[in-house]
């Protein structure tokens, strides 16, 4: 089983580099980090209500982020969605809202291309579509085997892609939630596929020993075969051949001796 070598460095650039060579997602790949009261933020991120004069729902970030390639530095008073104000720990929790997990204690979620990013991440997040998530999901186990298990509710998506991958430490396979398409606008075809950043090294294990076993993106759809036709068309060979003077094996030996005289 291979290891990871020297090639397989484990740094933000390095995993996206594998990502990208492997699976080909349609946009970049997010490196996600909760930050905590008092931690510097990194370079060139940009605040929503400060620096672009709006408020964002986390998952307009991650869309901002991997489709701009910008990095994003989101706190209270960034966020238009309440529900992720609460989930996120950036509000209390109020009676009507008092189901959940909360991830408290932090003051801003910090949201960047994983190529370009400076920050270790808690987690790595991809948006692909179905075949490219499988191919991600038999790189999570390449190591361990079993399977993965994700819950899935059709809200908060943010939530499951974030809290649950650091809450449980385990790779989250995640369906875009209603607001991820509206706030977020995720296509019809993307699903997403979260990872712990310390998982990192099996998951880019996982990409070079799945690939070199044959499990590929994109799929190697098999095409050594004879395609069967209509008959309306397969009549046309029936004419051909009709079409095509007989002659017996004598003559045709007869017609080859001429011929190489002549040559």
């Amino acid at each position: 089983m291979p290891e990871v070598g020297p090639e397989d460095s484990v740094t933000p650039a390095a995993v996206n580099e594998k990502i990208e060579k492997f699976v080909r997602p349609q946009t970049f790949p997010l490196a996600i980090r909760m930050a905590k009261p008092g931690e510097p933020l990194p370079d060139r991120v940009r605040r929503p209500a400060a620096d672009m004069g709006i408020r964002v729902a986390i998952c307009q970030s991650f869309s901002i982020a991997r489709r701009y390639g910008w990095g994003l530095a989101v706190g209270r008073d960034d966020l238009s969605c309440p529900l992720a104000k609460t989930a996120f720990g950036f509000e209390a929790v109020l009676p009507y809202y008092a189901e959940g997990n909360l991830a408290c204690g932090y003051e801003r979620i910090i949201v960047a291309p994983l190529g370009r990013t400076a920050f270790e991440p808690d987690v790595v997040l991809v948006y692909a579509n179905a075949a490219q998530v499988m191919r991600l999901v038999a790189a999570a186990l390449y190591r361990q085997g079993g399977r993965i298990h994700s819950s899935f509710s059709a809200r908060l998506d943010c939530a499951d892609a974030v809290i649950e991958t650091m809450r449980t430490s385990r790779p989250q396979v995640i369906l875009p939630c209603y607001g991820d398409r509206i706030f977020g606008q995720t296509e019809d075809h993307e699903m997403a596929f979260t990872i712990p950043w310390r998982q990192a090294a099996d998951l880019v294990a996982g990409l070079r020993g799945t690939h070199q076993g044959g499990v590929r993106y994109p799929i190697p759809a098999w095409l050594r075969y004879t395609g069967e036709f209509p008959a309306t068309y397969r009549r046309l060979e029936t004419l051909w051949d009709a079409e095509q003077p007989s002659q017996s094996p004598a003559g045709a030996a007869g017609d080859r001796r001429r011929g190489e005289q002549d040559s």
